[in-house]
């Protein structure tokens, strides 16, 4: 009667034994049930094959010279442990038995056996092998998949803060955009009320002054009160010009010959302050489209407030580069740098911390960088100094 093959044919399986009778007739019955059958005549030589052929299955005798049964299964469970053992044993003492399952062999079988008690053993032996190692595959397809997951919670959890962290940027943008909208009906109201009762008092002021007897002592004052009205009219003009946002003439501005045309301005203030000044722009820079007037207004707002914070000497460093849609500006001081609790509060109309400052400048910085498109934002540690970082679009035709 032919032998029926195995479930698991073409698995490979190595007898090591030093019995020749046990060897040939073992691989003559697991041939004929379609295994890859190779042999080993001691331990030391099972170890050998095992490590070239990567058997799924070991019959392995307890008892070989060179190297015994015992020590060969440790190494097998060490180093293969894809690789099962049967261990065959001539002992029939449980104490072997318990001493053969502990290092690791999946089973027993002891001599002499029969070949239907074999074929069980081994069919049972790779049956539970195929279950462990399809266990063994998931546990790891498990473990993968819960590493990329902890990667995409990582991810997602990154984008989050991202977009929160935008989405809070937005919600200041908004605020300031009304506070700024909020001052131009303010300003408009204010400008026609203040101004019409200011234009009367400095009439009457100029004709006091041009009366005769009107005494050096009171001339002062009158003088004191013209004074005083036109900071009143320059504080609306502010005012003003922080909330516009008529339609200006724009034309194409090279940024660079505006920052040269400002520093310029600035030269004796910077010189008298002993202020060390870097210039960082490149050449040749793309065009934007703006108001002239207004980006001079920047750079004289930004440039003065620099260097109002080094009356005693410092750095004063302002750099422009460009990428393939934008300019980038920087501006920045080595002065005592803004505290934190200030930082979301330099743009707002009215907020100042200058004894004579009206709280305008800034905000009319932001109106400007608004109404182009741009961005503006500011960087401080307290006692290095503080930077005003602008980004500005530029012409469509000069985007490659």
């Amino acid at each position: 009667m032919q032998q029926r093959l195995s479930r698991f044919s073409g698995e490979k399986i190595l007898i090591a034994d030093d019995e020749e009778v046990i060897v040939e007739l073992a691989t003559l019955l697991l041939k004929k049930r379609g295994f890859n059958v190779f042999n080993a005549r001691n331990g030391q030589e099972c170890l050998q094959m095992v490590s070239v052929h990567q058997p799924a299955l070991v019959l392995l005798d307890y008892m070989m010279p060179v190297m015994n049964g015992l020590d060969a299964l440790k190494q097998i469970r060490q180093h293969y442990p894809d690789t099962y053992v049967i261990m065959f044993t001539g002992k029939g003492s449980e104490e072997v038995a318990v001493e053969v399952m502990k290092a690791g062999a999946i089973d027993y079988l002891q001599k002499p056996f029969l070949s239907h008690s074999l074929q069980e053993r081994i069919d049972n032996v790779l049956a539970r092998r195929q279950i462990e190692m399809e266990n063994r595959k998931l546990i790891q397809e498990r473990e993968l998949l819960q590493h990329e997951i902890n990667e995409w919670n990582t991810e997602l959890e990154k984008r989050v803060r991202q977009k929160s962290f935008e989405l809070e940027q937005a919600h200041k943008e908004i605020i300031q955009s009304a506070k700024l909208a909020s001052l131009g009906h303010i300003s408009a109201g204010m400008a026609h009320e203040i101004r019409n009762p200011l234009n009367s008092i400095s009439l009457f002021a100029q004709i006091l002054l041009s009366a005769d007897g009107i005494g050096t002592e009171n001339r002062d004052y009158v003088e004191r009160i013209t004074q005083e009205v036109e900071r009143i009219d320059s504080i609306l003009v502010q005012m003003l010009a922080s909330s516009r946002s008529d339609d200006k003439a724009n034309h194409r501005i090279n940024l660079t010959e505006i920052i040269h045309k400002v520093v310029t301005l600035s030269q004796p203030l910077i010189k008298a302050q002993q202020v060390e000044l870097v210039l960082d722009l490149e050449s040749p820079v793309p065009s934007i489209q703006a108001d002239m007037l207004e980006m001079e207004q920047i750079f004289t707002n930004l440039i003065s407030n620099a260097l109002h914070e080094m009356p005693d000497g410092g750095r004063l460093e302002i750099s422009l580069r460009s990428d393939a849609e934008r300019l980038f500006v920087m501006i920045s001081d080595s002065g005592p740098g803004i505290p934190q609790e200030n930082i979301q509060r330099v743009f707002d109309p009215f907020f100042t911390t200058k004894e004579k400052g009206t709280g305008f400048g800034l905000s009319v910085v932001l109106r400007i960088i608004n109404s182009c498109g741009g961005k503006i934002k500011v960087e401080s540690t307290p006692g290095q100094g503080a930077s005003f970082l602008l980004e500005l679009p530029l012409l469509p035709e000069s985007i490659h």
